[in-house]
């Protein structure tokens, strides 16, 4: 299914895209005329020139016409139609970076391809949470990498890949204790009991006893099976070789990959814990195994989370959230070879009552195979401008409050967010994956004295500056990222799909969010504190995705973008 701007059945179009979107938005190409006759804007690309028809969105995010992008040809001047490898040639950036994008455009197109062979639910709208999370084909819509996978095979998507939904077994290791740091809930014997039950416990302990280990001496793991086969002859041998490791074989429940690939959910009972395991693929800008200093630190940093959010009424009350814990970690060979390549995150799985539905965020920008959008039934329900309404409450409400009461920023994007409806009415929110994704300032806690001794769980925390790891110094820091990914990189998609199919302008979208965020501001009581997180700015700082995986310099990691917050005048359209 496509998202707004998408021309049904052809990926390289929708790649293309994105990337001069991109590249456009982050000034790594340039807008050269905008005064041609028909509308189109000619595009200075290092030393040639593209033509598309480009309107300019919320934050300045580029909005190219479906089928509009062109190259002139640098002999004859004829326009002619872009082709990926040409555009990548012209672009201004290192030869190896240029290789390397390329290469993942390239593999993004054909997965692209690959999912146009699969099976499509009937409606993506009747599944229940864990496969409407697998479901989601459509990936991130901004940046062009986005289903790059470098890594997979064909056949490796086609078994590992979210979109195919094919379950299969994990494989499980027993490793060396002297070599695994953990943080469980309990003792390793009584945690595994409650996390795979007697039975399948049993059996990975007559496995490990038949290789003459046992739990005393080595801790069991899962691995995913495509790490085992891509790790067992190489950074594995040794270790597999003199029994630091040994392997006991794919075991137990079926999983099946969420869209997020590395966190997998369980096939036979979605209720069981999400299990997060490394991959040594690389997908948009990252490689995904898992940052190391993070793994045990994850179950302290969301059980302090969690304590948070049920010590402030607000959050029942007024803002609901509910956050989803991390609140088990293992690593393998700490500051080793194999650090983040092998290890585990478990975490807790959405719970909802019968009467209720919980969703993805990133549903919401999508339009199904109806041809309607995914919010169709709900909207004409409850009627555009209500729905919205009440849907920013409840997505900007506990977000925003968390950051300028208690200090704390979280990467509230279209995966991490879980909307909760009843009868398609937004009742809650869920956040979700904190390990990487949380930020405070230590001077703004309401209980610093709360906070997990970092030094304890891990020496590197001892002594680390500001910005280095989870805390800042800079309030304005917190302000960022909530913007970035809740409103630049994620309600910006939103705001295009009610404009497009709706004809509600983004404008009037975020004239809506500006309501929101005002309304917050004037019912709460600390003015000098609030205005620390001012969202009215006329300019504000972003982070340039694409730049990243470009170049070194990291002056360019972020860039500044106009902001229609700071917009007070209102459309006539609300």
């Amino acid at each position: 299914m496509p998202l707004p701007l998408d021309l049904c059945d052809r990926p390289e179009e929708r790649v293309l895209r994105q990337l001069v979107s991109a590249l456009l938005f982050e000034g790594v190409i340039c807008p050269l005329k905008t005064d041609q006759p028909d509308g189109a804007t000619i595009l200075a690309i290092g030393a040639a020139e593209m033509r598309a028809h480009v309107q300019k969105g919320p934050f300045g995010r580029p909005r190219i016409k479906p089928g509009s992008l062109a190259l002139r040809h640098s002999e004859t001047g004829d326009w002619m139609k872009a082709e990926l490898d040409d555009l990548v040639r012209l672009l201004p950036v290192p030869e190896a970076a240029r290789e390397k994008l390329l290469a993942e455009l390239q593999g993004t197109i054909t997965f692209l391809e690959q999912d146009r062979d699969l099976p499509v639910p009937a409606d993506r709208r009747a599944l229940p949470f864990d496969r409407l999370d697998c479901a989601l084909a459509e990936a991130h819509p901004y940046h062009p990498c986005f289903k790059s996978r470098t890594g997979f095979s064909l056949e490796d998507n086609a078994l590992f890949g979210p979109e195919a939904g094919r379950p299969f077994q994990l494989h499980w290791i027993a490793v060396k204790r002297g070599y695994v740091r953990e943080a469980l809930l309990t003792d390793p014997q009584r945690f595994w009991t409650a996390e795979l039950g007697e039975a399948e416990f049993s059996g990975l302990l007559s496995q490990m006893k038949q290789q003459g280990v046992c739990l005393d001496t080595h801790e069991l793991l899962p691995v995913h099976p495509w790490q085992w086969r891509h790790l067992k002859n190489r950074l594995l041998a040794d270790w597999l070789a003199d029994a630091r490791i040994v392997s006991l074989g794919e075991h137990g429940a079926p999983y099946r990959a969420t869209q997020s690939i590395r966190t997998l959910v369980n096939h036979a009972d979605p209720g069981h814990a999400h299990v997060k395991l490394p991959l040594d693929i690389v997908n948009t800008s990252s490689l995904r195994v898992l940052e190391p200093h993070s793994i045990v630190t994850a179950p302290h940093l969301s059980a302090w989370l969690a304590r948070l959010v049920a010590g402030d009424a607000a959050f029942d009350e007024r803002y609901p959230l509910t956050i989803l814990e991390e609140y088990a970690g293992i690593r393998v060979d700490p500051h080793g070879a194999l650090d983040g390549k092998l290890g585990l995150m478990l975490r807790e799985s959405p719970k909802v009552e019968a009467d209720e539905q919980a969703v993805p965020f990133n549903a919401l920008m999508m339009i199904e195979a109806d041809g309607k959008t995914f919010i169709a039934p709900w909207v004409e329900r409850h009627g555009l401008i209500p729905w919205l309404r009440r849907m920013l409450e409840v997505t900007v409400f506990p977000v925003w409050h968390l950051m300028v009461h208690h200090g704390v920023a979280l990467e509230a994007h279209g995966q991490n967010m879980i909307l909760v409806l009843r009868n398609g009415w937004p009742e809650r929110l869920i956040l979700r994956d904190f390990h990487e994704s949380v930020e405070f300032c230590p001077a703004l806690l309401r209980h610093p004295q709360d906070l997990p001794d970092f030094a304890a769980i891990d020496p590197v925390y001892a002594g680390a500056p500001s910005d280095a790891y989870y805390w800042t110094d800079h309030p304005n820091e917190l302000r960022e990222l909530v913007m970035d990914c809740l409103f630049i990189y994620c309600l910006t998609e939103v705001s295009l799909l009610i404009e497009t199919a709706y004809g509600l302008s983004e404008q009037a979208f975020w004239d809506l969010v500006t309501e929101c965020l005002d309304s917050y501001a004037s019912a709460y009581p600390d003015a000098t504190r609030l205005a620390l997180f001012a969202h009215d700015h006329p300019e504000i700082s972003t982070e340039s995705l694409l730049s990243r995986k470009l170049f070194r310099d990291r002056s360019l990691f972020r860039h500044r973008v106009s902001n229609p917050l700071g917009n007070r005048q209102r459309s006539d359209q609300t």
